[in-house]
């Protein structure tokens, strides 16, 4: 599993993060919800090692992974998934997805055939550039793209950002074999509130860098929703 323990970060004098404690299951969707600005993605990229915490510790499973950098966090089983995507547009889909294999702690060299099984679209298309696929197939080659470093922990942050429906409903369907079948610790940063009442199992709600609410989505009422949530 992966947990944060009084976890704090800043930029300069800016507290964007203040004692988060958060514990995210293997076999769980966990998502991380809030208006915006409150420190979701900064989160995200202090679990994956892109930002340097100030305070508190990140553990993964009982191996303290605070003070290393992302590359090794990788190694050890970690995938951040980031908003936008981030795909490299100048490369094919199967050159993108070589490089995710770069994370692997086995040194394979070779696409694992379980990532075209869950994105069949990738396959049929894998000569094709990175940058002429639609905002829809990016998703689903950025997610495709940290599955072939097998990780123990998948970080998504705004997976469902501009993207139609059916491939919403499809990236879902996508993680919700991931933590049934190969038991995956899942974490999203989401605002889609049916798409976390339908995939995820637990939310921790943020507000000003802290933890201001938690618990099973199926507890996630309105008046949940308009006291933390709401514009």
């Amino acid at each position: 599993m992966l947990l944060a323990r009084e976890l704090s970060f800043s930029y300069g004098m800016v507290q964007a993060l203040a004692d988060v404690n958060m514990t995210m299951q293997p076999g769980l969707v966990t998502c991380v919800m809030g208006r915006n600005g409150v420190g979701k993605t900064t989160l995200m990229k202090n679990l994956m090692g892109l930002l340097a915490s100030s305070a508190g510790k990140i553990l993964l499973g009982e191996r303290d992974v605070t003070r290393l950098p992302a590359n090794q966090r990788a190694r050890l089983g970690i995938a951040l998934v980031p908003q936008g995507r981030q795909i490299f547009p100048k490369l094919t889909i199967e050159e993108n997805l070589r490089v995710g294999l770069e994370a692997r702690r086995d040194r394979r060299k070779a696409i694992p055939p379980e990532v075209y099984e869950l994105f069949p679209v990738l396959k049929t298309m894998s000569r094709r550039m990175g940058g002429d696929l639609s905002g829809g197939q990016q998703q689903q080659l950025a997610i495709a793209r940290a599955l072939v470093g097998d990780p123990k922990v998948l970080l998504l942050d705004e997976p469902t950002e501009g993207i139609q429906p059916n491939i919403i409903q499809q990236i879902g369907l996508v993680l919700r074999q991931l933590v049934e079948q190969r038991k995956m610790t899942v974490v999203l940063v989401e605002q889609y509130l049916d798409f976390v009442r339908e995939f995820g199992q637990y939310f921790y709600i943020m507000n000003r860098g802290r933890v201001a609410y938690e618990g099973e989505t199926a507890k996630l009422t309105p008046e949940i929703v308009s006291q933390h949530l709401s514009v």
